[in-house]
């Protein structure tokens, strides 16, 4: 039912539990849509929620079942065309911006689908060598979740009527003082540095220098952004980066994605803001400008991890699965809690560029992530919309400057 509890965060040593729980998660965050909603793909950034739904059991269907499971037959020819996202090794596929236009298979097929696809995994589940790319089954559909929810917002946001999702009022936030964990600077080793899984983006583990700095405590608040907007931050072109600039007035951008005179656009429905809440639907340009106007800095993403490992200038690392993260099928809403993750993804000022002796992992699954290793910026933390005990330190995010329909935010630094 709408906003049942289903258990996320399992322990990935029982791949058959966690499997479950993630099938089952994603299924219950499209049990509020009817087939018209399913249906939507409002940009072409955004995916249909059946398409979502889709893709992922396709993910299942063709680097596991097909390629793992002697005898197994696909479960349809045509569909591996349709819901192929972008792997060049996979063959043709339909055009990103027709996703929208496929009103068949219809929801329940893909259901039925989901489900048959389901019974046959259970035999792969146990085969001990198969744990790496179970695991990145895993990590997939966790982030097709979190799309899958910030596009139908933004499909749902279209509507004049302001439809919601689920009914569940916008949770209260309390005010946060401002906090800031120091680094004294030196070396730190970054990047993944455990046996458990991680993406290939995230290695190999190496060393920076970083210099002294300060990390703020909080994101910043929608109270804050409204006083940035009240000071003129959008209509004072020294505080833009130059492309920031021209994003702006081409795109007339006054204000967060989904606000409006006191309100926003909530999965819920129209809610009114709360001042103490942390802000999220910026840009990377609208991040970047409100740290400028606030005498302050992005962080590096390096910077970011050394205080979420604790190294050096903290006592101890910030609990990756704490913090407001998805564990149910619920309206996600930033609302203000504790520690780095959580939330709202955060802007750093660092390029997504390849670790030093990176090398991407072999065959299709190898497309992943360092093909889109240009333009584009990393984020680190989580939001409210990612599954608990998705993230870690080293996780890395990332969106082109000008995008913000995903539960993206800031947390300020400065130099000491």
């Amino acid at each position: 039912m709408p906003g049942a509890q289903v258990r996320q965060f399992v322990d990935a040593g029982d791949l058959a539990e966690k499997f479950a729980s993630v099938r089952a998660l994603t299924e219950a965050l499209v049990e509020p849509l009817s087939e018209a909603d399913a249906t939507l793909q409002s940009m072409e950034d955004a995916s249909p929620a059946k398409w979502h739904l889709a893709h992922v059991t396709w993910f299942w269907e063709t680097f596991l079942l097909r390629d793992h499971l002697d005898g197994y037959r696909l479960h349809d020819d045509s569909w591996p065309y349709i819901f192929n996202s972008y792997y060049e090794a996979e063959g043709d596929r339909i055009a990103r911006f027709s996703r929208g236009m496929l009103s068949r298979p219809t929801l329940t097929e893909i259901l039925e689908w989901r489900a048959h696809v389901d019974e046959a995994m259970q035999p792969l589940l146990g085969r001990e060598e198969l744990r790496p790319l179970v695991e990145l089954g895993f990590a997939h559909e966790q982030q097709h979740q979190e799309l899958l929810l910030t596009d139908i917002k933004h499909a749902l946001f279209q509507n004049p009527l302001g439809p919601a999702m689920w009914e569940e009022g916008s949770p209260s936030s309390a005010r946060q003082d401002t906090a800031w964990h120091t680094h004294p600077g030196g070396v730190a080793r970054i990047g993944h540095q455990s046996d458990g899984f991680a993406f290939d983006n995230e290695g190999p583990a190496h060393r920076v220098l970083l210099e002294p700095f300060a990390l703020s405590s909080r994101l910043v608040t929608n109270g804050e952004w409204a006083d940035f907007i009240a000071d003129g931050g959008y209509e004072e072109a020294r505080l833009w980066l130059s492309d920031g600039w021209a994003w702006l007035r081409e795109n007339d951008v006054r204000a967060p994605a989904y606000w409006e005179e006191g309100r926003h656009f909530t999965h819920s429905g129209w809610q009114e803001r709360e001042p103490h809440a942390p802000v999220t639907h910026i840009s990377y340009y609208e991040a970047d400008a409100f740290a400028t106007w606030a005498g302050k800095r992005l962080p590096t993403e390096f910077e970011w991890e050394a205080i979420a490992r604790g190294q050096e200038g903290e006592d101890a690392a910030h609990d990756p699965a704490g913090g407001n993260q998805l564990d149910r099928a619920a309206p996600p809403l930033p609302r203000g809690s504790d520690g780095l993750f959580g939330d709202c993804w955060q802007f750093t000022r660092s390029a997504y560029l390849p670790y030093p002796r990176f090398e991407p992992a072999e065959g299709a699954v190898g497309e992943y992530n360092g093909k889109f290793m240009s333009g584009q910026f990393v984020l680190k933390g989580a939001s409210c919309a990612t599954a608990r005990g998705h993230s870690r330190a080293s996780y890395r995010n990332f969106f082109y400057p000008h995008q913000r329909w995903q539960f993206t935010g800031l947390r300020l630094a400065k130099d000491l």
